[in-house]
């Protein structure tokens, strides 16, 4: 193990850098990795190796962006001949999933700052960094995709100045390297190309060089006990679950015995079973760990993260891992529709719901799970939307059924005024759509910060607008910006309440009776709004089959059939004349909810109904408030 003495009694890991990749959602991060892996000879010349290896999860290839924060290690030899280890940890660029990037950011001693050579630095760009400055880490900008026709390079390189002194760093964090890369290529160069050209090195070698001069080695002080940090956890079918480390001090060694301490402060002696170390991206087993390693261990099946494995001699507990407060919150409990235990084999009982939830907080850390005045329901929190349809979509697709409500968010009281969360909103559009847009998000209450106008024909603006008026924003913005709109959206802190907000202008289509839906009876319907449903799909009373285009709800009639007469005819001239039904995907129909709604999900489909299925209570309901 290689080590230059520093002063103060510490020394380094010269064979060793940490690092944490971080950008905005679709810059180019995995595929930065993936070239990295491929020049440091870590698969074979003829190996079939998937594009984006990192994102290994199905919902990560799907949705194009990475959820968990996972590490890789490359092997690069210098032109002197030194090997040296770069340990790289790929995080999430999505503010949803900050509780991943906070993990990963605890592992590692620098970060590459990838950043756009045309978008620029976006909002889950001030995210990322914003925690990085936070924790003194170097940073090394990169700039990708040189080669787009529409690369700024010189504006971007600008813009990413002014971000890092809008997030107040200091003279060594601004006086920062940057590369330029074109990652897709596998090309990287110190000297800025001209606007859509390539670098003029033919590989990553500039990329490497910079990160042995830029990040430091990892230091520790010799002869100090063990102290080893546990930021995540995986499970393997043989052995259990695995708890992901950064050693920070000392030496551990497979079946030594190590002191476990908890997260409340209690101690006890455990046996690492199993000691493994990353190898680009397999796991291999090794004999011992020193600092600075990023390893696995087995043999506690109940370590959490956060907890630290020391020297059962001299037991120092690591400081815990913080996390920003959850923001958005929903329900989540058992199917209570008509239609519930229809899928062969569905996961229906309120037992195995909280046992999901409880195994998702074991891995979780920006999550909570808070018990609700219902034995079958609970509150679940997280940091936005999207992380909690994440969620979902997974139990979704672990067979379990599901009631979801209307996403709302967590307030706070503050000098006894009510707070709610706040993004910071950065939408790029084309100029004629500058007007719709502007005037929708008035309507949520946003306040325009900025506006930039490029000469290209598209306009970005940033705003500030409560979390709330974010809910249902994005199916709204790409249809006044018919498709072309780019939103990005990241948490901003608290501000107080903004008041009432009317976020959907439209009602709900709401069937009646139980039955199958009829082309007949569709047919009538649609000059109402729009159906969310096909000739012959199952319905119940409460359920929601379509949009009504006026602001109130109509109860109707969807399972309607044609009166039989002696007079025949065909119903292929309906069919034909029927408009094809808008399908809502998961997060679509948890937009389009109202405070009244909720979501049923399904291994096989996911339907909007009513909270309160019966329509004569809902009308109840209903004259008791306009009395009121």
């Amino acid at each position: 193990m290689p080590t230059a003495t520093t002063a103060h009694n510490t020394a380094r890991r010269t064979d060793l850098r940490n690092i944490a990749i971080v950008a905005h959602v679709d810059h180019g991060k995995t595929t930065l990795v993936d070239a990295m892996l491929w020049q440091s000879g870590a698969f074979r010349a003829n190996q079939d190796v998937d594009e984006r290896v990192m994102d290994s999860g199905d919902l990560e290839r799907e949705k194009g962006i990475t959820i968990l924060a996972k590490n890789t290690a490359v092997r690069y030899t210098t032109p002197a001949g030194e090997n040296i280890v770069i340990n790289i940890v790929d995080t999430p660029g999505h503010a949803d999933f900050g509780g991943e990037v906070e993990r990963g950011l605890s592992m590692v001693d620098g970060v590459l700052l990838l950043v756009d050579a045309s978008e620029g630095p976006l909002p889950q760009t001030r995210f990322v960094l914003r925690k990085a400055l936070a924790a003194q880490l170097p940073v090394i900008l990169v700039i990708n995709k040189v080669d787009r026709p529409d690369s700024r390079i010189a504006e971007v390189v600008d813009d990413t100045y002014e971000l890092f002194l809008d997030l107040d760093a200091t003279e060594e964090q601004i006086d920062f390297p940057i590369v330029y890369a074109c990652a897709r290529e596998g090309r990287a160069s110190l000297t800025r190309p001209a606007d859509g050209s390539l670098p003029d090195s033919d590989t990553l070698e500039p990329l490497f060089t910079t990160i042995l001069d830029t990040i430091p080695a990892p230091a520790y002080t010799p002869g100090a006990p063990l102290q080893a940090h546990v930021t995540n956890l995986d499970a393997s079918p043989f052995l259990g679950r695995l708890a992901l480390c950064r050693v920070h001090q000392g030496e551990i060694r497979k079946g030594q015995q190590v002191a476990w301490i908890r997260t409340d402060g209690s101690i006890e002696h455990v046996k690492v079973t199993e000691l493994f170390l990353t190898e680009a991206l397999d796991r291999k087993p090794a004999e011992k760990a020193g600092p600075g390693d990023i390893i696995a261990i087995a043999g506690i099946p109940d370590i959490m993260i956060g907890e630290t494995l020391a020297d059962p001699a001299d037991p120092r507990p690591l400081p815990p891992i913080t996390v920003d407060e959850p923001a958005i919150s929903m329900t989540i409990g058992t199917n209570t529709s008509p239609l519930v235990g229809r899928v062969k084999g569905a996961k229906v009982t309120a037992r195995l719901v909280k046992e999901r939830l409880d195994r998702e907080l074991v891995g979780n850390v920006s999550l909570r799970v808070l018990p609700t005045d219902r034995p079958d329901t609970w509150e679940v929190q997280g940091r936005g939307e999207l992380a909690l349809a994440i969620l979902v979509e997974q139990m979704r697709r672990e067979g379990y059924e599901l009631t979801v409500g209307k996403p709302q968010v967590v307030t706070k009281v503050i000098d006894g005024q009510v707070h709610e969360p706040v993004e910071r909103l950065t939408v790029d559009i084309p100029e004629e759509y500058l007007g719709a847009v502007t005037q929708l998000l008035n309507i949520r209450k946003g306040r325009m910060e900025t506006m930039t106008n490029h000469g290209t024909g598209w306009v970005r603006m940033d705003w500030t607008v409560p979390s709330r008026g974010l809910i249902g924003f994005r199916t709204e913005f790409l249809t006044e910006t018919r498709g072309t709109g780019i939103a990005h959206h990241v948490f901003d802190g608290y501000a107080p309440w903004f008041g009432e907000l009317r976020t959907r202008a439209t009602g709900s289509l709401v069937a009646d009776r139980s039955g199958k839906a009829t082309a007949y009876a569709m047919f009538g319907l649609q000059e109402r709004g729009t159906l969310f449903v096909e000739p012959g799909t199952e319905v119940y009373e409460g359920m929601v089959v379509g949009e009504n285009s006026r602001a109130d709800d109509i109860d109707v009639n969807i399972t309607k059939e044609r009166k039989v007469s002696n007079v025949r005819s065909s119903t292929a001239e309906e069919l034909e004349r029927l408009s094809p039904p808008r399908k809502l995907s998961l997060e679509e129909a948890l937009e389009f909810c109202r405070e009244d709604e909720c979501v049923e999900v399904t291994p096989e489909a996911v339907r909007i109904r009513k909270v309160i299925l019966d329509q004569k209570e809902r009308a109840r309901i209903l004259a008791h408030r306009k009395r009121r």
